[in-house]
This record gives C-alpha cells, sequence and structure tokens, in this order.
C-alpha cells in the first residue's frame, strides 16, 4: 500500500512539472474520460464480535486492500465546475478476525460508485489542471462467502454485509498532453461503513465495521 501511496504522489508531482505547452484544457459540454489501475486502501475498525446478542471483548475484524481498474467521468458545467463519477470493475476483499483465533473469516466483493461535485481552479488554458471534490458513495456488497475455518468453528455459515451510503472527498489532477490526452492521478477519501451478520448453527455473529479506505487511481484521460 505505501508503494501504491508513493506513486501516485511522485506522479502528483511529476504533473506539476512537466514543461507547459498551449492547450484549450476545459470548457462546459465537455465530457472527460480517466481510467488506470486503482488501488482500494482501506482503513479498517470494527466493534467487537457479538454471538447470539452477547459481546466477546477484545474481538474485531479487518478489511484488506485490492487494486482493479478505475473508470471516471467527469461532465463540465463550465471552465471551473464538472459533475464527476467514479467506477471501476468489482474490488475483492478478505475479512480477517482478531481475538478468537480463527483468522480469516470470509471475503465479499464491492462496487463504490461515487458521485462528486468537482472544481477546477486553474485557467482553463492551463495545462495542468488540480481538481477536488465531494460527493456521495454508495457501496454495494456482493458474493460474500465465509471461510472453512469459521465454518468448521460455528458450522456452515453465511456471511451478509448491508451497503453502504457516505460522504466522499476527491484531489486530483489532470496534465493535459495535447487536445484530447492526458495524463491523470487522483486520491478519495470515503466514508464506507457497514453491518455484518453471519448466520450459523452456533447462533448469529454480528459486527459492525467502518472500511474507510482511501482510494489510489493513476492513469489516462480522454476528452470528447
Amino acid at each position: 500500500m505505501k508503494k501504491t501511496r508513493l506513486a501516485v504522489a511522485l506522479t502528483l508531482a511529476a504533473l506539476t512539472a512537466l514543461p507547459m505547452t498551449t492547450v484549450h484544457a476545459y470548457e462546459k459540454g465537455d465530457l472527460i474520460l480517466r481510467a488506470g489501475p486503482a488501488n482500494v486502501d482501506p482503513d479498517s475498525s470494527s466493534s467487537a464480535i457479538s454471538l447470539g446478542g452477547a459481546e466477546l471483548p477484545g474481538t474485531g475484524v479487518s478489511v484488506d486492500g485490492d487494486t482493479k481498474i478505475g473508470i471516471t467521468a467527469t461532465y463540465m458545467l463550465n471552465e471551473h465546475f464538472g459533475v464527476g463519477l467514479l467506477a471501476s470493475t468489482p474490488f475483492q476483499h478478505d475479512i480477517t478476525e482478531s481475538g478468537l483465533g480463527i483468522g480469516r473469516i470470509g471475503s465479499t466483493r464491492h462496487l463504490p460508485p461515487t458521485l462528486s461535485i468537482q472544481y477546477f481552479p486553474m485557467n482553463s488554458a492551463s495545462n495542468f489542471q488540480p481538481y477536488f471534490g465531494v460527493g456521495a458513495n454508495y457501496t454495494t456488497f456482493f458474493d460474500e462467502e465465509t471461510d472453512p475455518g469459521l465454518d468448521g468453528a460455528l458450522g456452515d455459515s453465511t456471511l451478509k454485509l448491508d451497503d453502504s451510503f457516505g460522504i466522499a472527498l476527491e484531489l486530483g489532477a489532470d496534465y493535459w498532453i495535447n487536445e484530447k490526452w492526458a495524463l491523470n492521478a487522483a486520491i478519495w477519501m470515503i466514508d464506507i461503513d457497514t453491518d455484518a451478520v453471519i448466520s450459523s448453527p452456533a447462533g448469529e455473529v454480528t459486527v459492525d465495521v467502518e472500511i474507510d479506505p482511501v482510494v489510489y487511481m493513476i492513469g489516462a484521460a480522454y476528452r470528447f
């Protein structure tokens, strides 16, 4: 994850250092598509695990990261404001418990569509175009699976994660090479909270999970 953060930081720095040429970057009605590898790096925390309504002190769960293809689109309302959409191919995450001695207890896939209002402070004639965004995220979880270690401890179990709504903040930059193509780097901080429920013969297991990932993306942009 540290390598991903460093790569995005270096890319943002490099974009500011590139030589400038005259390209008219943005105007009302422009549609900008961006794509590239995107890494979801959760800063996860959770409540204690509860079994049959009884809290188990010293327990909790964490969620690991994943890298897939990210896709974003911006529709420019004028030269300084746009509406942005973040999408991706599905991310997959392992879920690991602490305090029970089982370790990995399951996995899930998710999609995190995020809609933002974006602000582009630079003059539209600038090749280097940083932008800032604030918006809303909807994360949907699917293909939840329990691990054999958990099934061995509790019996055959099923896992369900509730979908999440939350706030998203965005920082990004484009560097326009010509009228159509640009380099891009972007970072999002997303509020994702979910309730996890495991149904098993030993009883219902519940835990509240704050995933709260930072999403890093490096790629290319194309303007229509």
